[in-house]
């Protein structure tokens, strides 16, 4: 669906703008939608934690304990997809 796509890509652009900010995130680093961003050492435990906060803050999410897996959030693409299913119900 493209407007689901659409609001992934938003999702997506903005938790790489906030990863920037952070400095997790930097030029040195080339990271796409799917890339491990465990494995590309953008992200540990202690921003996971960040991460989380700033998810739930800026979408109006809640997230439960049972959702913190990779799945989830160990790519932008995986956080798009999180973050799109949560804010439609899921």
């Amino acid at each position: 669906m493209k407007v689901r796509g659409e609001m992934e890509q938003s999702v997506t652009q903005k938790v790489r703008r906030f990863l920037t900010e952070r400095a997790w995130l930097t030029d040195d680093i080339e990271v796409s939608e799917s890339d491990s961003l465990l494995e590309k050492g953008v992200i540990d435990s202690v921003a996971m934690v960040e991460l989380v906060s700033f998810v739930e803050q800026t979408f109006q999410i809640r997230i439960h304990d049972e959702e913190l897996m990779p799945e989830n959030f160990d790519s932008l693409s995986a956080i798009g997809s999180f973050i799109t299913a949560k804010r439609n119900g899921g």
